[in-house]
């Protein structure tokens, strides 16, 4: 059935935009007076509500100024872990670093640990509580990595939670199994793990379809540039690939560009070389001001990296550890601040371009026939939601269709 929304003081579509490169925010389309005619989940018309009000019959009236963006979409998460690690923050925040914490067997292997003596029941509170608070802030797609599993049979069991939760959440979860997080201790060696996966693990996700995207961290305490590739070019003709790259070493770029990885992620540390190499791939780069922000390092180059032609997209990486903030909009807009971001290009980071970095088409920009996503804001200026750098929050959600608010 369809149904008109509106008015709207001005609908950002986020349309007709590349996926690649800089952008100025004079290449924006913006409606004014505008309204969208949704029919089941998916947009049918946009245009000026004025118009479309004279032959539509259903009508939702926004009574408020509202600003319309596209449904942000978070491309990078861990959010399906159960405990904290503040202590490890104050730690960092003293001197100790986190690869120091991590080669003493805290780090990731703490929130192992945390996740496994958790019951089903109480890692999906968490995981849905976490999840229920992007969507209020407006992310309406959430990837969620695995990761936290300290043995193949719990991946599987993350694995089998995050696919629970998708089916009652009303966001839509993209889940990526990353069992090749570091090696449980239990392993006596990397390689012997990632055989493991290889002959244990993978046989199980294929055949129950648990998840399409494989995920490795690519790093010194972690898994190294040769066997990473060696791990990942047995994958890449079965899964869509990404991977945790330079995050504090370089290395990862290379071996996600050449196992033709949808994106690598992190990037704080990054050369000229890689920058270019990166730029002549279809491969997204996906920075995380969250990681740099918990971590107290530099950023990753967004400003460079899209002066060079790369595709960039911006997510949370929303974890125990490294991140706990999770707030999206908040880190796009201090990036931008700081890395000397368009408009044009962080609504573009977390919104079509991250559609992409998920292989995702249907979503991202307000058009016909895409999936009615969108969010609202209580403004009639796009540009006051960064200007606030995250503390104004969305007045209106519509998620496939179906309003919240």
């Amino acid at each position: 059935m369809r149904r008109l929304i509106g008015p709207f003081s001005q609908i950002l579509t986020m349309s007709k935009l590349p996926l690649k490169g800089a952008i100025s925010d004079d290449k924006l389309e913006i409606i004014e007076d505008g309204g969208i005619v949704v029919s089941g989940d998916k947009i049918v018309e946009i245009g000026k509500f004025s118009v479309l009000s004279k032959k539509e019959e259903m009508i939702k009236e926004i009574d408020f100024s509202c600003v319309l963006v596209p449904g942000f979409i978070d491309c990078h998460t861990h959010i399906c872990h159960y405990g904290s690690r503040s202590e490890e923050y104050a730690k960092r925040n003293s001197g100790m670093s986190y690869q120091e914490i991590l080669s003493e067997g805290g780090g990731i292997h703490n929130t192992m640990l945390s996740t496994e003596k958790s019951s089903d029941e109480e890692l999906e509170r968490e995981t849905i509580s976490r999840l229920d608070r992007h969507f209020k802030e407006g992310v309406l797609t959430c990837e969620i990595k695995t990761g936290y599993g300290s043995s193949l049979r719990q991946e599987l069991r993350l694995l089998n939670i995050i696919n629970k939760i998708n089916d009652v959440s009303p966001s839509d979860i993209v889940s990526t199994c990353l069992a090749a997080h570091v090696t449980p201790k239990k392993f006596n060696s990397s390689s012997e793990y990632l055989d493991m996966i290889i002959e244990e693990l993978i046989p199980q996700i294929e055949k129950k379809k648990l998840t399409s995207r494989i995920d490795i961290f690519i790093e010194e305490k972690a898994f190294s540039p040769t066997e990473s590739f060696g791990y990942l070019s047995q994958l890449k003709d079965r899964f869509d690939i990404t991977v945790h790259a330079n995050q504090f070493s370089s290395g990862g770029v290379k071996v996600g560009v050449d196992c033709g990885a949808r994106s690598v992620d992190h990037l704080e540390v990054i050369n000229e070389n890689e920058i270019k190499y990166l730029s002549k791939s279809e491969t997204s780069a996906v920075v995380l001001p969250g990681c740099s922000l918990g971590l107290g390092i530099p950023f990753a180059p967004a400003r460079k990296l899209l002066d060079n032609n790369c595709k960039l997209s911006i997510a949370t990486d929303w974890n125990p550890g490294s991140a706990p903030m999770g707030d999206l909009l908040q880190q796009s807009s201090l990036l931008g601040s700081i890395e000397k971001l368009s408009n044009a290009e962080v609504f573009s980071a977390i919104t079509f371009r991250s559609a992409d970095a998920l292989g995702l088409d249907d979503r991202g920009a307000i058009e016909k026939d895409k999936i009615a996503d969108f969010v609202g804001f209580k403004t009639n200026d796009y540009r006051e939601i960064l200007y606030n750098q995250g503390k104004l929050k969305p007045s209106f959600i519509c998620k496939r269709g179906k309003i919240y608010n």
